[in-house]
């Protein structure tokens, strides 16, 4: 009997031992995937996004004029994503980029990432006086829109963004040469009705914002959506 009990023991303990591995296997599996798909999405060397004025309305009481731009990001393979509105009480709008360049970030596998960039349109702010006026684009800490993997949340993915945001924005942490400094550019420009203005991290993490006349054919008229 105990030996029949001991061989029960045993099968148990091999079927567990044959289970986790398997387990593991998977997850080693499927971990490898989002890694390729994350460094995937990081061969794109520069980002570009469009800017349109959509209103400019006068404020009786403040004395200020307010002009509202529409921002339309196009992600690493030039889809265009969710646009985004802000409005100002001016049109000296400037745009704050930030790359991220991964050296031998800390986590497994992570030699396949060296050489390879992020490049994230971070703020879009207005100087006044004392104060700033300022919305976020990109989050901090969150896996950036345009570089998403899957329409859904995947905490893998999720676990290496946050190393990657930790690492270039704590400067203790990257002490640890996971990550080289993060590159920051703020540059502006003047915002008016009737332009197209095209906002591009170049490859080398500078930032540029070109501005052209809209084609004659759309002044003037409102195209439904």
């Amino acid at each position: 009997m105990r030996k029949i009990i001991g061989q029960i023991i045993c099968i148990g303990f091999i079927a567990a031992v044959v289970f986790l591995g398997i387990k593991f296997g998977m997850k080693q599996a499927y971990e490898n995937r989002v890694l390729r798909e994350i460094v995937g999405r990081l061969e794109a060397d520069s980002r570009a996004a469009e800017v349109l004025v959509t209103g400019v309305n006068y404020d009786d009481k403040s004395g200020k004029v307010y002009t509202t731009i529409k921002f339309l990001e196009y992600d690493v393979s030039g889809k265009p994503l969710t646009p985004k509105y802000f409005t100002f009480s001016g049109n000296v709008i400037q745009f704050q980029s930030l790359v991220i360049r991964f050296d031998d970030i800390c986590i497994r596998r992570g030699d396949r990432l060296r050489g390879k960039s992020a490049y994230f349109f971070w703020k879009v702010f207005m100087l006044n006086g004392s104060n700033t006026e300022e919305y976020v684009i990109t989050k901090a800490h969150e896996v950036p829109e345009g570089y998403r993997i899957e329409d859904k949340e995947d905490l893998f993915e999720k676990k290496i963004w946050e190393k990657f945001w930790r690492y270039s924005l704590d400067p203790h942490e990257a002490q640890k040469l996971a990550v080289k400094n993060a590159q920051i550019e703020a540059p502006g420009t003047i915002f008016v009705p009737g332009m197209l203005y095209t906002v591009k991290i170049e490859h080398d993490g500078g930032l540029r914002i070109d501005a052209s006349p809209l084609a004659p054919i759309l002044k003037g008229e409102r195209i439904p959506s």
